[in-house]
């Protein structure tokens, strides 16, 4: 039997090491040089201070989405809904800085904007827990149809509800400077330190907050040892006198909440409005920072960094060498979330049967 680090640890690095030599084989069939590029990619990424907090910017919003998946899938659930759980969180942020922006001092503001995303985001996660709980519905059905309605309810909010009056441009009017999350620049600027502007900001700590908080509910506390048990047997959890579908429920509002908080970092912490594709995707990339992070937010940490790394620096590899357009960066991206996803086992037998062949050699 081999150790669990070959799996935890050891099976990820294959994995994305194995996505970069097929994304290296495509860069040279397009007549360019695979070295040179990884270069630019981590020199875009992590050369400059300015480049990190770009990094850093991209990986908090990935630690809010991985750990929402990480959540439902330790009770045996796999969420496909961030992407409309963070849409939803984001309604929740912007309507209410937008009503009470004028009233409310800036640190309450903040801590309602907070609030109400988690709960929103934890609303729209908690009706799929429910329909698969007490109505039998597969929970990956309709989390994805739920993205879908999220996404329709997004459009018709910001082009009637909430759209800036005599904007075509579907946003909102700028939230109050009191609501910003203040960046991580002018808080070294602050303190005496000169940094660079990058859309780095305050929700950065309130992901890794979360990481520290998910890891207390999951192996600390009471309701993570019945989501465990949810998750890894449901006759074992009535045999222990645990209700799956109470903890279904509980999982998925959970879940939705982290993705709902996504808002924070986007519309609070840069945007400072709410505008109509503010979740760029992380919903679903989510799903593939969990897998890679075996759904542990010391993983996760991990898994979203590499994830900002990519989306940063492809974006530096895309300007840098125009043959490497968007879209090959784009499929790049692709490439690793399909090795660490969908073939997230691909080598683990093969990995298992060579450590344990060379443990019995050296014994």
């Amino acid at each position: 039997m081999a150790p669990a680090w070959v799996s935890v640890a050891l099976l990820p690095a294959v994995n994305v090491t194995l996505a970069f030599l097929v994304a290296g084989l495509i860069v040279t069939l397009i007549g360019e040089d695979p070295i040179e590029a990884v270069k630019i990619l981590l020199s875009g990424a992590l050369g400059s201070a300015e480049a990190i907090g770009y990094t850093l910017y991209y990986t908090t919003s990935l630690i809010f989405t991985g750990l929402a998946v990480a959540v439902a899938f330790h009770a045996g659930l796999f969420n496909i809904g961030g992407e409309g759980q963070a849409y939803v969180g984001g309604l929740g942020v912007g309507v209410v800085v937008l009503a009470l922006d004028s009233i409310l001092p800036g640190w309450l503001l903040i801590v309602a904007a907070v609030f109400c995303g988690a709960a929103f985001g934890a609303l729209w996660g908690f009706v799929p827990g429910y329909l698969q709980a007490r109505r039998g519905s597969h929970i990956v059905i309709t989390t994805i149809m739920f993205n879908f309605i999220a996404s329709a309810l997004m459009v018709y909010m910001m082009v009637n509800v909430l759209i800036m009056p005599g904007q075509m441009t579907p946003h909102s009017r700028e939230f109050a400077p009191q609501s910003w999350l203040p960046f991580a620049h002018d808080i070294a600027a602050d303190v005496g330190f000169d940094m660079p502007s990058s859309p780095l900001n305050l929700a950065f700590l309130l992901a890794l907050l979360c990481c520290v908080l998910v890891w207390l509910l999951i192996w600390r506390t009471r309701l993570g040892y019945a989501i465990r048990v949810v998750g890894r047997s449901d006759r074992g959890a009535v045999y222990a006198g645990i209700d799956p579908a109470r903890i279904v429920m509980w999982a998925m509002a959970i879940s939705g909440g982290l993705a709902g908080l996504m808002a924070v970092n986007t519309a609070l912490g840069v945007t400072h409005r709410l505008l109509l594709d503010f979740t760029e995707g992380f919903g679903f990339t989510g799903i593939a920072v969990a897998l890679m992070g075996r759904n542990h937010p010391v993983g996760i940490v991990m898994a979203a960094l590499l994830f900002g790394v990519l989306y940063q620096g492809g974006a530096e590899l895309a300007f840098d060498m125009p043959a490497i357009t968007r879209d090959m960066v784009v499929v790049i991206i692709g490439l690793v979330i399909l090795f660490s996803g969908a073939l997230d086992r691909m080598l683990q037998p093969a990995l298992e049967r060579c450590f344990t062949r060379t443990h019995r050699d050296s014994a």
